[in-house]
């Protein structure tokens, strides 16, 4: 989600340039010579504000331990071919910081992640201060691929002054969503605010919320595709119609979803956590344009209500989407300066790391063993925003936080526990969903016919990485 609200393709395409040269330093690992304690990290919190951020914390660690760090931003959405490139080049960095659960397991399935090292760092920081979930959804039974750090969550934001004057209930079902898309879809606005860009992984992210929600899975517990099941066929149909029927027309992407909604041309919006700064108006480069916004700037945050689960009809129960970034340290790192930096990032720097931007990186460590809620503590009081500051506990209600705080516990994410984390990450490559979503929602394909579709795009997939 992270690098739809930013950009940096120029820092992407002059380090390819520089992998391509087999000149990036201090990528390489041990030398023969031994560790020389320089290691290079990259970063997908690559925005110029929250690298200046990371900058100072990487000073304060240099400083304290004599290591040198080189610090580079790089766009997640880069982050597959920058790895693969890096990787025949003998350049790995030594450690990658906020990278997203499908490219962990990507990474693991390529062989490229020092899952040792990871299982010492989560042991030296103590286990029990880690979220359970965050843990299992970057473990492979008992190894850690990599070190859990934050997660963000997918959103329903609703206008709960809207749902009131028209006499609706909190759509926190397909029911009620549906309902509610279709009686506000007048006057001249959209019913909802729904990706369907066949490019950007934000689509997959939109459909498998309400996927999850129905009961609808990439695999079945026994490994099989599952995504042409009667369950997933509903999704595909309830997609359709929210995206298609009552959305604005045209592609949907993930900057015209938030622009629709903070306009006030539509009445609900699919979106992560992050946007939960721009709504308040902290944002310059994305503040809430609609008419009563221009005279108060927090009118879209005190009239949006938020759901933070969902449940369809074949769903046994609500689900709740996010995403789970970790630290990983590579095959060929200077194994025991990535250790002494990652440990120190989830320690001493994790306050800063996380309260860059609180809103999308809630914190999976709630504590220290000698203060359990220490960080989850600090998280709540952490300032949202980027051209202006404000603490989140004054911007929001304590019972929107608390949702946040326990939504990394109740998580699901399509595939992980089936054992095919390796194929969420190609899926997040290659997108078969989201073209199939798009194709659908542009007419080419009915529903039953995008379920299948998808289903036999994933299905070979999966057999390509046998």
């Amino acid at each position: 989600m992270r690098t739809r609200t930013r950009g940096s393709g120029a820092v992407a395409a002059a380090l390819a340039t520089v992998l391509g040269a087999g000149l990036l330093a201090g990528c390489s690992g041990e030398s023969d010579a031994g560790p020389d304690n320089k290691i290079t990290v990259w970063s997908l919190e690559n925005l110029p504000p929250r690298m200046a951020a990371t900058e100072k914390v990487v000073d304060r660690f240099e400083k304290e331990t004599g290591i040198t760090v080189e610090l580079v931003g790089v766009a997640e959405n880069q982050l597959p071919q920058l790895i693969m490139s890096a990787a025949a080049a003998g350049n790995l960095p030594d450690v990658i910081g906020a990278v997203p659960i499908g490219q962990i397991w990507q990474m693991y399935g390529n062989d490229l992640l020092d899952t040792d090292a990871a299982t010492d760092i989560v042991d030296d920081l103590d286990t029990g201060t880690f979220d359970d979930n965050a843990l299992k959804l970057t473990s492979d039974g008992s190894r850690r691929l990599a070190v859990p750090s934050d997660s963000w969550l997918q959103l329903l934001v609703y206008r709960k002054d809207r749902l009131e004057k028209a006499g609706l209930p909190v759509p926190d079902s397909y029911e009620d969503l549906l309902g509610a898309a279709a009686k506000l879809d007048t006057g001249g606005r959209d019913g909802i605010s729904l990706a369907t860009d066949p490019g950007d992984p934000f689509t997959q992210q939109s459909f498998e919320s309400l996927a999850l929600a129905n009961g609808c899975d990439l695999v079945r517990g026994n490994g099989e595709v599952d995504l042409d099941s009667p369950a997933c066929r509903r999704t595909f149909s309830a997609y359709d119609t929210l995206a298609r029927k009552h959305g604005a027309g045209g592609t949907q992407t993930v900057d015209t979803t938030r622009a629709t909604y903070f306009s006030g041309s539509s009445s609900l919006l699919v979106w992560s956590s992050f946007v939960l700064d721009e709504l308040a108006g902290l944002r310059a480069d994305a503040l809430p344009s609609c008419a009563e916004c221009k005279k108060d700037p927090e009118f879209l945050a005190d009239n949006s209500g938020i759901a933070a689960t969902l449940k369809g009809p074949d769903g046994a129960r609500p689900a709740q989407f996010g995403e789970v970034t970790s630290w990983a340290v590579t095959r060929t790192a200077e194994s025991e300066a990535s250790r002494s930096f990652v440990g120190y990032m989830m320690n001493d720097g994790y306050e800063d790391w996380f309260g860059m931007s609180p809103e999308g990186k809630i914190p999976v460590r709630t504590g220290t063993p000698g203060d359990e809620q220490k960080f989850r503590d600090a998280w709540r009081g952490s300032e949202l925003g980027v051209d202006q500051r404000k603490p989140m506990d004054e911007v929001y209600p304590a019972s929107l936080l608390d949702q946040l705080a326990d939504g990394v516990t109740n998580m699901r994410r399509w595939g992980i526990t089936q054992g095919q984390g390796t194929l969420v990450g190609a899926t997040n490559g290659e997108l078969p969903v989201p073209k199939a979503v798009n194709a659908m929602t542009t007419g080419q394909l009915s529903p039953e016919e995008a379920a299948h579709d998808a289903g036999e795009e994933v299905s070979a997939l999966q057999n390509s990485l046998k």
